[in-house]
């Protein structure tokens, strides 16, 4: 592929960059990456995987624009409210970066589209705001064998991990970790408890960064790994996660066979 002045121009700091390069630039100009949720954690991460030139971006959302979103939903603004959120993050990411394709899924994800979307792109961002919807996402990209990166947010705190269980060895999926969703209401959303705004773009921002690192095969990888951040605290951790043998959809005796209608979900955030 050959960039134009333009394009060198747009991405001459990831160009100088050793571990980047122009090859580099190339593979991510080719790549396509769903976004699910057009909300705190897809905002900033739609935001920088367009502006570090990701060739076809995808994003899946079934909300419009609320006023209560603008606190840390960077990628609507005001005079967008009422607007499908899909269309709001398209009209703002090519304003961003015109060279970039953005793919408009303006519906509810869940366990009869999920495979089918996900055939399409390299790699899937989950931004939700629930647990149904992750569930129903680390299933759909076990099946569909795509790379996952999972952020999550509530009041001052943040979890992201990439997952690639369908992979022969150490592998890990999201049910490793957690079993199963958590009975209804014994959790609280982001309505609920809460979000500081700011901790959502620091989660979609290395969401974003660990998403260009996966298609790229640079640095290390939080494959097996769960990175936790304290915003009160100011700090960050990352924590070892192995497979479990006993896991329902990635252990040795799987009793997950396919994607169950009752994980379906809105994928709102």
């Amino acid at each position: 592929m050959a960039f134009n002045e333009e394009q060198i121009r747009r991405y001459a700091r990831h160009i100088i960059l050793p571990e980047v390069g122009a090859k580099g630039q190339e593979k991510l100009a080719n790549a396509r990456v769903l976004v699910v949720g057009a909300g705190g954690l897809g905002s900033p991460s739609l935001l920088y995987l367009t502006a570090a030139g990701v060739g076809t971006i995808g994003v899946i959302d079934d909300d419009v624009v609320d006023l209560s979103n603008l606190q840390r939903q960077v990628v609507h603004p005001t005079s967008r409210i009422g607007v499908p959120k899909v269309e709001s993050a398209a009209l703002t990411l090519a304003e961003v970066n015109p060279n970039v394709r953005v793919i408009r899924h303006h519906a509810r994800l869940d366990a009869e589209n999920a495979l089918m979307l996900f055939k399409d792109y390299d790699l899937i961002a989950d931004g939700s705001d629930n647990f149904p919807t992750r569930f129903l996402v680390n299933d759909a990209c076990y099946f569909a064998q795509k790379p996952l990166v999972t952020a999550a947010i509530l009041r001052f705190d943040g979890q992201l991990a990439t997952f690639r269980a369908y992979e022969e060895g150490n592998h890990p999926c999201y049910r490793c970790i957690f079993r199963e969703p958590p009975p209804p209401g014994s959790v609280p959303n982001c309505a609920e408890g809460g979000v500081f705004g700011a901790v959502a773009g620091v989660m979609g921002t290395i969401q974003a960064t660990e998403v260009v690192k996966e298609l790229l095969g640079i640095g290390q990888s939080l494959d097996g790994h769960m990175l936790i951040y304290d915003g009160l605290e100011g700090s960050f951790r990352k924590i070892a996660i192995t497979r479990d043998r006993a896991c329902p959809l990635c252990g040795e005796n799987p009793t997950i066979h396919g994607i169950e209608a009752s994980s379906e979900a809105a994928c709102a955030g």
